[in-house]
């Protein structure tokens, strides 16, 4: 079993089972697992990020029409595929945050987005992971709220790496309209316990998913 392995099958324990998973009650008795691209090694990349000189401030919208805070960071370019592709990274006072929708969108990819946290590293450069790609809580249900990726990260190739679209049960059709603030957390007492003890990649995942408030 690989590090990626492992940490795939500590999520699925903390969905299943865990009070703070984003799943609710009825989702966890029929859940069996999240849903994967196989590990991509293609997708594991060092990139060379061209920082913006002039780092523009937005407000990113959100799934339930809330906005939240962001600087344009700097974009980088990588091939997939043989076709060339650019994405660019975003900044808050949380971090690096690098939303992205790709052509699978709708058929094995959540349409709003998956979201990365990019690790810095010396000279200008970035680790951008797309087999840490993860879905944010507002995939799973209705009782979250998160960022909608920009139209300049909605690229139309095919990323084939990380977390696949979540399919619910009938029974979700249950689920009351409650709707929760996203919150961007770096603090380990505020974001679940399975990711505790979990090291850099393993620590970013959860970053952004969302925390009940």
């Amino acid at each position: 079993m690989t590090e990626l392995d492992e940490l795939r099958a500590e999520k699925d324990a903390f969905y299943g089972s865990h009070p703070q998973s984003p799943l609710t009650r009825a989702q966890k008795k029929d859940f069996h697992g999240l849903s994967y691209f196989p590990e991509n090694d293609a997708l594991r990349l060092e990139v060379q990020v061209e920082e913006f000189a002039v780092k523009d401030g937005f407000e990113m919208q959100t799934s339930t029409g809330g906005v939240q805070p962001y600087e344009r960071f700097g974009k980088f370019s990588f091939s997939v595929d043989g076709q060339m592709v650019e994405l660019t990274i975003y900044l808050s006072q949380h971090g690096f945050f690098l939303p992205f929708v790709d052509s699978l969108a709708g058929s094995e990819t959540y349409p709003a987005g998956r979201y990365l946290e990019p690790e810095p590293l010396p000279g200008g450069r970035f680790l951008v992971d797309f087999n840490l790609a993860y879905n944010p809580y507002c995939a799973y249900n209705e009782m979250w709220s998160c960022p909608i990726t920009p139209a300049e990260n909605r690229v139309k190739v095919a990323i084939r790496a990380g977390e696949k679209m979540f399919h619910p049960s009938k029974n979700d059709g249950l689920i009351a309209r409650h709707f929760f603030y996203f919150r961007h957390r770096h603090s380990l007492g505020c974001v679940p316990q399975w990711r505790a003890t979990l090291r850099i990649h393993r620590s970013n995942l959860n970053t952004y998913r969302g925390v009940r408030v």
